[in-house]
């Protein structure tokens, strides 16, 4: 039985046959893949997804996830499912790239590049970003804290340092 590539492989591939991204970067991105920790390759994939409940499903009933980037806190499978709704509505193509995954117990730290095109903004962003998952011993995540530069996402994507998304 063959594999599929996942999304993200099959996008690094993609670009790296474009020109966009040096082969040897999207290889190396594509061995983090292989060897990361299944848990880091849902989180990928339920960010990179249209589905928000799957984001929510990967937590503990109340896990709990904080974006420190805009300093908000999200508790329960519902409210994180909601926060990856309003990113969609927010950044059309929002995904994340893992560089690298290293666990600690039940520490996962995750290297990643956050990626998108806020709506209305003049150029897309692409972002250093840090993610500390901590699991509880099924291994479903219990905390998630994104660590990534709001600063750099708005200049970027060109608009001023006060932008405020809309709401709804």
């Amino acid at each position: 039985m063959t594999s599929r590539p996942s999304r993200a492989t099959t996008t690094l591939a993609a670009a790296a046959a474009l020109g966009i991204m040096p082969a040897t970067t999207a290889s190396a991105a594509q061995d983090a893949e292989r060897h990361q920790p299944r848990i880091v390759t849902d989180w990928a994939c339920a960010w990179n997804g249209t589905d928000s409940q799957a984001l929510g499903a990967l937590f503990t009933a109340d896990g709990t996830y904080t974006d420190l980037g805009v300093g908000v806190t999200f508790h329960g499978r519902q409210e994180i499912a909601g926060w990856k709704a309003r990113a969609d509505s927010l950044i059309d193509n929002v995904h994340v790239t893992v560089r690298a995954a290293h666990r600690d117990g039940e520490r996962i730290t995750v290297e990643a590049v956050y990626a998108g095109h806020l709506k209305g903004a003049p150029k897309p962003f692409a972002v250093p970003m840090t993610t500390l998952l901590d699991l509880d011993d099924r291994g479903r995540i219990t905390s998630d804290q994104d660590h990534y530069s709001l600063a750099t996402v708005l200049t970027q994507s060109g608009l001023p340092a006060d932008w405020t998304p809309p709401t709804h």
